[in-house]
């Protein structure tokens, strides 16, 4: 079992920058491809990004991508994913994942963290 857990969320104006951690335990973290998806209220979840076991491979939604930045530190356990430029549409709650290979974590991961709340005002 891979336990995850998410901290970093708020409430930001739109334009502004957040950055969200998520610490593994229980397996080697580098085992483990590391995704970030979100739900907002009304919305199914869906995929955010995500990023390989060392980083070599990462993928993000078209609706993030060139604003959110996912990165890793193998050595603190711990998936970061760097959020700026926030627009209204990102309010949601985030959730971190974790797989096997970053396809496989893009469209079912095996272990999910229990959420963040991000809310962008205007």
């Amino acid at each position: 079992q891979v336990q995850l857990v998410e901290s970093g969320g708020g409430l930001v104006q739109a334009g502004g920058s957040l950055r969200l951690s998520c610490v593994a335990s229980g397996r080697t973290f580098s085992n483990y491809a590391m995704g970030w998806f979100r739900q907002a209220p009304g919305k199914e979840r869906e995929f955010v990004a995500v990023i390989s076991r060392y980083g070599v491979t990462i993928y993000y939604a078209d609706s993030v991508k060139g604003r959110f930045t996912i990165s890793r530190d193998n050595a603190k356990n711990t998936v970061y994913l760097q959020m700026n430029s926030l627009k209204l549409e990102d309010t949601a709650v985030y959730y971190c994942a974790a797989g096997r290979s970053a396809v496989d974590t893009r469209a079912n991961p095996d272990y999910w963290g229990q959420g963040t709340q991000v809310t962008v005002s205007s």
